[in-house]
């Protein structure tokens, strides 16, 4: 089958894109709003970007039926800072109440029962229950499409602090099966990293 995004709705096009980019890692992000109301969010358009500076991004899009912001890119560009927060499994139900767009003077972690923990370096708060957060600062943001629904932007930020839950270091590693991290699939589906396999990448040798 071919499909050419130009001749079928966003929606269609968005799920051949959730169907086809799998499986997607979960930025929970935390923010802070001008008011002082704390905010969390899953989105999963996430990944690392590059080590020196640490730096991440991940892509909230516009509301699907009326354009709007989402009151997490809001907070970020009023503020500068958020946290990303690793979900792990057993804090997986609580992660997906707080995915409704509740209105901006609603705070998701009351919401949906889940704890908080004061960040060291930046405002917005880090999620007490998350195994790994992120503390970051804006880098940019950009934004992409024609500001219609579905359209989105980029938050790029820089890791300004890590912290690693003891329990999961192994080695000087982070042990994956006691991070229990999960996926996202498409629709309501979702994946556990515990069927993996090894292939050694081969060096190329110096001259």
């Amino acid at each position: 089958m071919i499909y050419d995004p130009d001749k079928i709705t966003f929606q269609e096009t968005h799920k051949l894109m959730i169907g086809s980019i799998v499986p997607r890692p979960i930025a929970f992000v935390g923010t802070t709003s001008l008011k002082k109301v704390d905010n969390i969010a899953p989105f999963s358009y996430f990944n690392g970007v590059c080590s020196n500076p640490p730096t991440v991004m991940f892509a909230p899009a516009r509301r699907g039926w009326d354009g709007k912001e989402k009151d997490t890119l809001v907070n970020i560009r009023d503020t500068k800072e958020f946290t990303v927060n690793i979900v792990s499994e057993s804090f997986a139900e609580q992660m997906v109440e707080c995915s409704t767009d509740y209105d901006s003077n609603v705070n998701e972690f009351e919401i949906s029962g889940l704890g908080t923990s004061k960040s060291k370096k930046i405002i917005p708060p880090i999620l007490k229950e998350a195994k790994i957060s992120l503390e970051c600062n804006l880098n940019q943001i950009v934004e992409i499409g024609d500001g219609s629904a579905g359209s989105g932007f980029i938050v790029i930020g820089s890791i300004v602090l890590f912290h690693i839950e003891d329990s999961i270091i192994s080695n000087n590693k982070i042990d994956i099966e006691k991070l229990e991290p999960i996926g996202r699939l498409a629709g309501d589906w979702y994946t556990r990293p515990t069927d993996n396999f090894q292939i050694t990448r081969k060096i190329k040798p110096k001259k």
